[in-house]
Parts: structure tokens; sequence; C-alpha cells
């Protein structure tokens, strides 16, 4: 695998996780970990929770001290997509760019491909 990790994040996303994790007990070296896992209404469904340990197969993203987990596994539906945090009128969350999409499901949580 090259340098340049097929994945990225935006600065809201790097700034909302800053927050979470500061908000936290014991904030030190958590991580927002970023997995696609099978399930969901189209497929895939995208999951995001905070972890402390760093697994073998882990890649490291970070962005303006927001760091990052997503299993190699992951990673490979993930290319080119870019985690984003949307605040909207209807509520705040976690969603992912992702343009090897062919749909999702209406809040952004799920997936299918081409």
């Amino acid at each position: 695998m090259s340098d340049t990790v097929p994945f990225s994040i935006s600065a809201s996303a790097a700034a909302r996780i800053k927050e979470i994790i500061a908000a936290q007990p014991e904030p030190e070296g958590l991580a927002l970990r970023v997995a696609v896992l099978a399930g969901g209404c189209n497929g895939f469904q995208y999951q995001f929770k905070l972890e402390r340990d760093q697994a073998a197969d882990d890649v490291v993203i970070e962005r303006d001290g927001a760091k990052v987990f997503v299993d190699t596994t992951s990673l490979d539906l993930l290319e080119n997509a870019e985690l984003e945090f949307v605040d909207k009128l209807m509520g705040a969350h976690f969603t992912v760019t992702n343009p090897n999409a062919a749909s999702s499901c209406g809040c952004g949580t799920s997936f299918s491909l081409a």
C-alpha cells in the first residue's frame, strides 16, 4: 500500500472527534474507529465507535489532532471516501461521502456497491 491513505477526514469531522474524546472521563489514547460491516438496509453499514486499542491491521488517519482507526478490509470499501460531520436541523451525525456507494439509505448509515 502506498503512503497515501485513500480515506480522509473533513475539518468538521476532526473537530467533532476531538470534542467527543475531550469529553470522555479518560480521553488519553482514544480514537474514533470507522468500520464497514455487513448488514443495514442496503447491504453494508458504517459503524462509528470510540476505541483505545489499535489492531495490527489498522490504518491510522489523523487530521488536526483527531485520530481515526480503520481496518484494512473496511478501508477497501472506503477508497476515496471522506468522513464528515453534519450538523443540520434534523440532527447532527457523522456520515461518509463514499463514491463507491451505488445507493444509500436516507439516514446515510448504510450503502450498497454497484
